[in-house]
Formats: structure tokens, C-alpha cells, sequence
């Protein structure tokens, strides 16, 4: 039987030995670099010469945060990002045109490499207008319209519970459930109900375990970012906006079990334009995806990274002010989820 450890340790080892060859090849004068780990790639640190390497085989353009850590633990000043995958090298490209001091972003092919232009700015386009049509049914079921993607959905406390799905005929339906998966199983469990009333039965479900002080389970525990959008969409004054609405980001989740963060745009108490961009946890990447969605929605809004206040880390904020318009970091005190409940 594979031993999983060993494999991971030659991975490893592969992807330090590629970082090494690759950085040899193309500055020749980086011998003395530190290797080290990263999540899914490697890193080598010269400290005398005032560069990191990042190397990163999976997940790329998530992974920018990381390699802004890596450089800013070190001190050093010129940070190159290396990447196999053409989109995802694209991605951050995008991203780190958003940083005063640019990390540069590299593409490798065999044993070379190659600068890599940034991609356009994403869109997030509007649900088409037969989706639209169901905007009042979500709200009569209790949920939060929201539109990412040109997809309308429903969600309760953050959490999609339903969906509008537009077939290739324009008919629309609503489906209800958590998540694609979710959706196929309740479409056979509730097939003799409406679509109005199996909608309320997933709501019933999942209200029953998405609130303060339930104990824990898979429903409370998904997306907690954009639980807390929803708080801060229903209380703007939490951030000291004036109103927000729910946004999708840039580079969409890829699943409901996925790091991310959750966007809201609006004005603030000025009436100025504002982003808002909610994380929980440590997410390294919390500031190049909020400048992303800055980037996607208004490049030149206030842009707010809202936290938990267990979760204003210091790396947070140091890499915000890197950014060329810095950010704001806004910890929400108190059991933001208790102001959800109260919210309904």
C-alpha cells in the first residue's frame, strides 16, 4: 500500500528542486536562497539580495496572499510568483497590478520561464430576465435574493437554499437545496411538491440549524463569510456604510467547502462608493481577492475588508496598506451571527 506521507514528501521535494532549476536558469546568482515549504509548491528566500520566490503548482490564483506573506515575513522586497497553469498565472497577474510594489508573475514551460500579462478585469453579469421573475418568490420563502455570475439565488443567512435555473429555452424554474448536489437529491426526495413548497421545506431545514447558538453542524458551519455579509448587507452601519448589496467575486468559489470571501458594494455614510469584501478565519488571500472584486465592481470605491474581530490579524493589515489605494480593515465585534437572528 502507497504510503500517503512519502508521497507528499516527494512532492515536495520535486517542487523544490523545480524552484531551484528554474530560479538557477533564469537569475543564476540565487545559490545561497533559502528553500522552504508552501501549500502545494515551494519557495526560496535570498534575504541578502532582497527576493523571494514562490513556486506554486495548484490552486494558483489563490495563492498570491501566501506568497505576499512569504516575502513580507522575510523582509524582502521583490517577490516573483511562479506558475504553470496560464489562467490561473493571469488571475494573479491581475491581482498583484493592484499592489504599490507589483509582484512579478511567471509562467513556467519546461525549464524556462516567461512574464506573464495580467488578465482583463472580471465581470459579474446579471441574471437573465426570466430569473428575474422569481426574485419575489425567494423573498415570499423568507431568503436573501442574491445574483453572482448571472445566477439568482436564495440564501438564508449566507447559506444558498434555492436557486433559479434558466434552461437553454428560457424556461425558468426554481430549484431548492444546498448546493448543486443538494438541489438533485431534494428534486427527487420533494418531486410531489410545488416548487413553492419544497422551497419552504429546505428553508425549514436549514433555518433549523443556521442560527447563534445551535449546535454545531454542516449548516453553520459552510461559507461562514458570507453569513457574515448578510450581516453586514442587513446592518451596513457595522462598517459604516450606508447600504450594501451582495455581489459575486471575481474568481467564484470553487465549492460550498472552499476558502473565500463575499462581497458587498454600496456607499458609505458619505455617500461615497464602497467595497466590501467579508472573510472569517485566517485567509492569507483575503486582500489580493478583495482587490480583485474591487477591480471587477468599482476600481475606484473605498474598499473595506470586514473580519470578525477574533480573526484582525496583523498580516491582514500589513497587506492591505501594500495595496497602490490601501485598504481598510473593520473587525465586527460582538456575536455578529445573534444580529443575523435578530435581523429576521
Amino acid at each position: 500500500m502507497t504510503d500517503p506521507i512519502s508521497d507528499a514528501d516527494r512532492r515536495s521535494s520535486l517542487l523544490a528542486a523545480k524552484i531551484r532549476v528554474l530560479v538557477d536558469r533564469r537569475w543564476g546568482d540565487a545559490a545561497d536562497a533559502t528553500p522552504g515549504s508552501f501549500p502545494s509548491g515551494a519557495t526560496l528566500v535570498d534575504e541578502r539580495g532582497g527576493r523571494a520566490w514562490v513556486l506554486v503548482d495548484a490552486d494558483g490564483e489563490r495563492r498570491l496572499g501566501g506568497a505576499l506573506a512569504i516575502a513580507a515575513r522575510a523582509g524582502v522586497g521583490e517577490l516573483h510568483v511562479i506558475i504553470d497553469d496560464p489562467v490561473a498565472a493571469g488571475i494573479v497577474a491581475r491581482r498583484a497590478g493592484q499592489f504599490a510594489s507589483p509582484p512579478l508573475v511567471w509562467r513556467s514551460e519546461g525549464p524556462d520561464l516567461h512574464p506573464v500579462g495580467s488578465a482583463p478585469p472580471a465581470a459579474d453579469p446579471p441574471p437573465p430576465p426570466e430569473a428575474e421573475l422569481y426574485r419575489p418568490v425567494l423573498v415570499a420563502a423568507g431568503l436573501d435574493p442574491v445574483v453572482e455570475g448571472g445566477v439568482l439565488s436564495g440564501e438564508l443567512h449566507g447559506l444558498e437554499v434555492g436557486c433559479v435555473v434558466v434552461q437553454p429555452d428560457g424556461a425558468a424554474h426554481v430549484e431548492a437545496g444546498v448546493g448543486r448536489f443538494d438541489r438533485e437529491a431534494s428534486a427527487m426526495m420533494f418531486a410531489e411538491l410545488g416548487e413553492a413548497d419544497s422551497l419552504a421545506r429546505a428553508v425549514d431545514i436549514v433555518r433549523g440549524y443556521r442560527h447563534a447558538g445551535a449546535e454545531r453542524h454542516p449548516l453553520n458551519q459552510l461559507v461562514p463569510e458570507r453569513w457574515l455579509r448578510a450581516v453586514v448587507v442587513a446592518h451596513p452601519e457595522l462598517v459604516g456604510a450606508a447600504e450594501l448589496r451582495a455581489v459575486g467575486s471575481a474568481v467564484p468559489r470553487p465549492n460550498l467547502t472552499a476558502d473565500g470571501v463575499a462581497t458587498a458594494v454600496g456607499t458609505d455614510q458619505a455617500g461615497d462608493p464602497v467595497v466590501v469584501v467579508c472573510s472569517t478565519g485566517v485567509n492569507l488571500d483575503l486582500v489580493p481577492a478583495a482587490a480583485d472584486d474591487r477591480l471587477t465592481h468599482c476600481p475606484d470605491a473605498r474598499l473595506i475588508l470586514a473580519v470578525p474581530e477574533r480573526d484582525a490579524v496583523p498580516i491582514t493589515t500589513d497587506l492591505a496598506v501594500l495595496l497602490s489605494d490601501p485598504a481598510e480593515v473593520m473587525a465586527v465585534t460582538g456575536d455578529w451571527r445573534s444580529v443575523a437572528d435578530r435581523s429576521r
